[in-house]
C-alpha cells in the first residue's frame, strides 16, 4: 500500500492540482483545486484556490454533491475555511 499523508488522522492527497481531504467513508470531504499559482523561487505558490465541501453520497447528482464553496487566494486559507466547514458538516451528519 502506498504511504499517504495523513493530518488529524484523515488523507490528505494531492493528484495535480487538485487535492481531497477526509475519509471516503464519511458522508463529506473537502475537496481543492488549485486554480492560478505563481513562482516563487523554485516553488508554484497558490494564488486561488477553489474550496468546495463534497458528498460522498452515490445517489446524490453532480450538482447536489458540492454542499458548499468558495475561492481562496492562498493555500492556508483555503484549507483553514475548508477545514471549518468540513467539521461542521460532519458534526450535522
Amino acid at each position: 500500500m502506498e504511504n499517504v499523508l495523513t493530518y488529524k488522522g484523515k488523507p490528505l492527497v494531492r493528484q495535480g492540482n487538485f487535492l481531497f481531504y477526509g475519509l471516503p467513508t464519511d458522508k463529506y470531504i473537502l475537496f481543492m483545486n488549485i486554480l492560478e499559482s505563481k513562482k516563487s523561487g523554485d516553488l508554484d505558490i497558490a494564488t486561488k484556490v477553489l474550496v468546495q465541501i463534497q458528498s460522498t453520497s452515490d445517489t446524490a447528482s453532480f450538482n447536489e454533491k458540492v454542499v458548499k464553496q468558495c475561492e481562496k487566494s492562498s493555500f492556508f486559507d483555503a484549507f483553514e475555511i475548508g477545514m471549518i466547514w468540513l467539521e461542521r458538516e460532519l458534526k450535522k451528519a
